[in-house]
Formats: structure tokens, C-alpha cells, sequence
């Protein structure tokens, strides 16, 4: 029977694993902030929303980007450390 090889660990501290964890979590929430945004754009220009409607969604997504963009500064992140590369995939967020 074969002996186990060396047990690896993970050398990590406590604020690296809270700044990567906070960078997981803000990449979601921007991918699904875009995603609402590009599909409230497609509503917008087929007429499905009304005045009341195209306001609310505007102040919304206006009030989350301000959220996104201060929790950024508090965690030390740019909006290019959200973009994760998928490697051959490219990159999950649009460069756009």
C-alpha cells in the first residue's frame, strides 16, 4: 500500500480571505447589476415600460452602481479586480 504523500495547506490570513470572498460576492452582484440593466435596456426600446416604471429601474440601478462603487473603495477594489478571467473563456464581464 502506497504512503500518503505531504499534506498540502493553504497558507492564508483572515483579511485576504475576507477581501477575496468580498471580491466573489461584488463580481456576482455586478454580473446580475449588468445583466438587469441590458434587459431593462431591450424592455425600454420594444415600449414594454411605462414613465413610472423606466424611473424607478433608472434610480435603482443608479443607486446600486453608487453602492457597488463605494463598497469597492471600502474593500480596496477596482472595478477590473471584479472581472474575473475564465481563462480560454476570456474574461466574465463585458470590456465594453
Amino acid at each position: 500500500m502506497a504512503e500518503p504523500g505531504p499534506c498540502r495547506r493553504i497558507e492564508t490570513d483572515a483579511e485576504n480571505v475576507e477581501r477575496d470572498l468580498t471580491r466573489l460576492v461584488l463580481t456576482v452582484v455586478e454580473l446580475v447589476r449588468q445583466l438587469v440593466e441590458r434587459q431593462c435596456i431591450r424592455r425600454f426600446d420594444r415600449g414594454d415600460l411605462t414613465d413610472e416604471q423606466i424611473e424607478a429601474v433608472g434610480t435603482t440601478l443608479m443607486r446600486l452602481e453608487e453602492a457597488m462603487a463605494e463598497l469597492c473603495e471600502r474593500f480596496d477594489l477596482s472595478p477590473s479586480d471584479l472581472n474575473l478571467d475564465l481563462g480560454p473563456l476570456g474574461t466574465l464581464l463585458p470590456t465594453d
